[in-house]
């Protein structure tokens, strides 16, 4: 059965109008640490509501391996497969929860580009490497971005357990299945890109996280405490074209 016709676990219902991108994601680590709302209201634009689980605000930074393809190209040799990092939290626009990243890294220039002009969305170049030993993955990124803040991520990590669905209600599953992300453009329009995929076949991670200065990029101190962490194999999703919503 097709990806596109499972769709009792999503929250609403698929957008109209075809598909545009489909992607399919690879080792990919969610590292997540509570911050106190107070610092993330002040962060993210004043659009946006930042969405909440019992009361406590999340950020979190996400390396996986992307490949990518327009729904009219398959799978182009210059949007194919490539490295990619991003530091999010979640908000809530008209009742539908997102994510609203901070930063994207990418060391793909033509996702880069296509990404900002297409998504609004702040992507940034950087130098990237992914290399697995065994059942570790080995993950290095440097952002390279003109008139950016330097950032870095250096890591291991890798899965510790069997695969585990979600349950509906807890923190697991508030973080991971997201059905939108949002974008605010300099004059302070929102656009919403819807998503699709099936629920994360999620795995609990262990990881040693031996720099990481993305977050501070975009002024965010993470607490001293370790990180929540899972692990997910590989993910397909498809994405719609953004939309701008009107003002509300």
């Amino acid at each position: 059965m097709s990806i596109l016709n499972q769709t009792e676990h999503r929250p609403w219902a698929l957008p109209s109008g075809p598909w545009i991108i489909k992607q399919s994601w690879h080792e990919l680590l969610f590292a997540h640490w509570p911050i106190a709302p107070s610092i993330l209201k002040s962060l993210i634009p004043g659009v946006l509501n930042l969405d909440t689980f019992e009361g406590q605000a999340w950020i979190g930074v996400v390396p996986f391996r992307m490949k990518i393809g327009l729904r009219f190209l398959a799978f182009s040799p210059l949007l194919c497969t490539f490295p990619e990092l991003n530091v999010r939290t979640y908000v809530v626009v008209q009742d539908k929860p997102g994510i609203y990243f901070f930063s994207l890294e990418a060391s793909n220039w033509l996702a880069v580009q296509v990404a900002r002009v297409w998504y609004k969305l702040s992507y940034m170049k950087a130098k990237m490497a992914v290399r697995r030993d065994r059942n570790i993955i080995q993950y290095s990124s440097k952002r390279t971005e003109k008139n950016e803040r330097p950032a870095e991520f250096l890591g291991n990590y890798h899965p510790t357990t069997e695969v585990f669905l979600s349950r509906p209600g807890s923190l697991e599953h508030w973080l991971t299945e997201r059905y939108c992300l949002y974008a605010v453009d300099r004059s302070n329009n929102i656009y919403r890109g819807e998503v699709h995929h099936l629920p994360w076949p999620l795995q609990i991670a262990e990881a040693e996280i031996l720099r990481n200065t993305v977050p501070l990029s975009h002024g965010i101190n993470l607490p001293d405490t370790k990180p929540l962490l899972h692990y997910a194999h590989r993910l397909e999703v498809f994405t719609w074209p953004p939309k701008r919503l009107s003002r509300y």
